[in-house]
């Protein structure tokens, strides 16, 4: 009885599964990086003058555009004069506004909290986003590279919060949509491109003033 109670809930999460990785479906697929960005970084892109910031970047900032200049931020101390120390769940992002022409996060957007009540109630992921924009030049690229549901690696490490779907940026922080005005979203993106690196969503989107 109790098994035959449980048979439609079963089959709704599994159908709700199949919908969502049906969506993925349509992504292009890619085995690396640079594949996303041939396009932007052949012909379109002038590294000369530019720089890149990488948020939680650990010892050494990526670099996928070939800044000149190329910055990092960890939530750990280091020597380097390019890497700035901040916790980015309840910290800005410690740069001036229009600094960069490229920001890239790479496995750090999962471990952001969506929402916490320190005291009051904050939506970290959505503040991340605004530091984003506004750190970011004018028709400047930020780069996500973050697990996507449903894979399990969205929840297989117990510190991972945050959960992507591949409609996140293009329904809540696009620049048509914008669902994350209602907690506080205030800058707007292109979303130039997204793919599939098989768990990752790798997410290219364009500053629009």
């Amino acid at each position: 009885m109790n098994m035959l109670f449980k048979i439609p809930r079963i089959f709704k999460i599994y159908r709700v599964g199949i919908k969502s990785m049906g969506s993925l479906i349509d992504l292009p697929k890619v085995k690396s990086v640079d594949q996303c960005l041939k396009g932007l970084i052949n012909g379109k892109l002038d590294a000369q003058g530019t720089s890149s910031l990488d948020i939680g970047c650990g010892s050494i900032p990526r670099n996928p555009f070939n800044a000149e200049l190329a910055y990092g931020i960890d939530i750990r101390d280091n020597s380097s004069g390019k890497i700035k120390c901040a916790d980015l769940s309840v910290e800005p992002i410690p740069f001036e506004d229009n600094a960069f022409d490229y920001i890239t996060a790479f496995d750090i957007l999962e471990h952001i909290p969506r929402v916490i009540y320190a005291p009051n109630r904050r939506f970290p992921f959505v503040e991340l986003m605004n530091e984003i924009w506004r750190t970011l030049k004018p028709n400047g690229y930020f780069l996500s590279h973050t697990p996507v549901y449903p894979y399990s690696a969205i929840h297989s490490d117990p510190t991972h919060v945050n959960v992507i779907a591949h409609d996140t940026f293009t329904s809540y922080f696009d620049d048509v949509q914008r669902g994350a005005k209602i907690y506080g979203f205030t800058g707007s993106f292109r979303v130039v491109s997204q793919h599939i690196k098989t768990p990752h969503l790798i997410s290219i989107l364009q500053k629009i003033a």
